[in-house]
């Protein structure tokens, strides 16, 4: 079969899913990837040895590019530390202005990132514009906000009138971040803008198969006014690079799997150094009694299959109600099978490819597995090799149950599980009765309902009436996850502050916390003593 037949629009005898076609004239990875762009972004990488990194589309390599050793990530945190004393110097005003205009230059070349994501992550345009669209919130809202969460703040001193009480905020020094592949670019620099504006240097490791995405985001922050040394990358196999990060850095920045998560965060407090871990999810969505349907089976799409359910705070449990549940899986199944499959660098398709083989032999362990125990494939369940080699059809199974193991074990694909409930408590309980906590979703068309459900559910962030978009997109609140989803949050004031180490400056003025003025220490302990009943009286605090 040829790329362009591959490509054009079908209903494929090996599943139900039309492939999207290929528009006239449509971009390659020999287009994108030039050896030219591959020079430009890898020339900050700190790294001896070679590796290269692969398009799942294809299986094809895309870019060679250079692999760290232990000694490479020791020279990153030298060269990081040398230059992040004059940055901190620099006015958290003029650290945020680079932010602002790292924001415009985003959306302003957002073309150049959308294809290099597509092509390190399979997955669809739209997918990829949501890590823009992520980006550029984060920038803004930093850039705007950053001078305001740093600035001193003053507080009720020991003795009023008597101690001035400052809290500062100083940057911790050098961050080690690790990022994973699944958001290239908003897991990347996204998570890294706080730590820069806040006064940090930052040593970043991104996964090598989706390395050219956080360079290209080094690269545009440069553009805008960043300090080049503040920003190193590290390139390797994380077993290998991934310790060594967590060994220099003065604090650690871990999104990825709750396994890794837990090995970091032994690493970490070894060193008595602070650490933020966003880790895994099995994430619910449960549609109530009073949910609209049709919009509920449109929500359904978005918040299991976006990015092939490559998301941490996706869905992979969907409760319905029984009342609702024949004809919430009727439409939920009718548009799941009508997905547009494809490849293309261009918008039109609605879902795009896993990562590589380690994730498909995943979902299909998952799915094989369920069928094998009594589960039922409502949609989906096909490796669509017709498109490329990682393709997977979105997938509904029923009739999922323990001891299966997609029942309690994260998939991180395009497979979602029906459950059917009755009673409202029962439905929190099964939601919770999980050791994730991060994301879920509740579907009502009473929001007061919606908010007392919400507020029961055991996860860091929980969506009204939409999947995970609204939650995450609030980025003046914090997200992160509860029980084994993780540790610390981003976004907000407790996303920026994480990277900032509280100093609090005491003035004592006129007199000391001491006797004084002639007063032996009996005199001086009953003065103390009267002044404390005095503030509880004045309602001081």
């Amino acid at each position: 079969m040829t790329d362009s037949q591959a490509l054009a629009p079908h209903s494929s005898p090996l599943g139900t899913n039309p492939v999207a076609a290929a528009p006239a004239g449509a971009r390659t990875a020999a287009d994108v990837v030039t050896p030219e762009v591959v020079a430009q972004l890898t020339r900050g990488v700190v790294g001896t040895g070679r590796t290269a990194n692969h398009t799942p589309f294809t299986g094809e390599k895309l870019a060679d590019l250079p692999e760290s050793t232990p000694d490479d990530v020791a020279e990153a945190f030298v060269r990081a530390r040398a230059a992040q004393p004059a940055w901190a110097a620099t006015s958290a005003r003029a650290r945020a202005a680079v932010l602002l205009r790292f924001h415009d230059l985003v959306l302003a070349r957002q073309a150049e990132v959308l294809d290099l994501i597509q092509l390190e992550t399979g997955k669809a345009r739209l997918h990829a514009q949501e890590e823009v669209l992520g980006v550029a919130i984060a920038a803004r809202h930093y850039g705007r906000m950053a001078p305001a969460y740093l600035k001193p703040k003053r507080h009720t001193g020991a003795v009023p009138l008597l101690t001035k009480t400052t809290e500062l905020r100083q940057p911790r020094g050098v961050v080690g971040q690790i990022a994973p592949w699944n958001y290239p670019f908003e897991l990347s620099v996204g998570d890294a803008l706080p730590a820069f504006v806040s006064g940090n240097a930052v040593v970043m490791k991104p996964d090598t198969e989706t390395a050219l995405t956080a360079l290209w985001a080094r690269d545009l922050l440069i553009e805008a006014g960043l300090p080049a040394g503040v920003f190193q990358v590290v390139l390797g196999e994380g077993p290998v690079i991934g310790p060594e990060v967590v060994k220099h850095a003065d604090y650690v920045s871990f999104t990825g799997s709750t396994r890794t998560g837990r090995e970091v965060a032994q690493g970490a407090a070894a060193r008595l150094v602070g650490v933020t871990l966003e880790l895994g999810g099995k994430n619910a969505m449960l549609v109530l009694h009073d949910a609209d349907v049709d919009k509920a089976a449109a929500g359904a799409i978005r918040a299991c299959f976006s990015s092939a359910g490559q998301l941490c705070i996706s869905i992979e449990r969907l409760y319905v109600h029984e009342s609702i549940a024949d004809a919430f899986l009727e439409r939920f199944a009718a548009r799941t099978k009508a997905m547009r499959l494809g490849r293309s660098l261009a918008y039109g398709a609605e879902m795009g490819s896993l990562v590589g083989e380690r994730q498909l032999e995943n979902v299909k362990r998952h799915v094989e597995e369920a069928v094998a125990k009594g589960a039922t494939v409502v949609a989906g369940g096909v490796h669509r090799t017709d498109i490329g080699p990682y393709f997977y059809e979105p997938t509904i199974l029923d009739g999922v149950e323990a001891p299966m193991a997609v029942c309690g074990e994260e998939t991180f694909g395009p497979v979602v599980s029906i459950y059917r409930f009755t009673d409202e408590d029962d439905v929190i309980e099964q939601a919770n009765a999980t050791a994730y906590g991060l994301n879920a979703s509740v579907w009502t068309k009473d929001g007061r309902r919606g908010h007392a459900v919400a507020a029961r559910l055991r996860t860091g962030t929980v969506n009204i009436n939409e999947g995970y978009a609204p939650a995450y997109g609030s980025v003046r609140a914090p997200m992160g996850g509860m029980k084994d989803s993780g540790l610390g949050r981003r976004h907000g004031s407790e996303g920026i502050l994480k990277y900032t180490e509280a100093q609090t400056v005491a003035h004592q003025r006129l007199m000391p916390l001491a006797p004084s003025f002639g007063m032996d220490d009996e005199k001086f302990a009953a003065l103390m003593t009267t002044s404390l009943k005095a503030m509880k009286a004045l309602r001081l605090r």
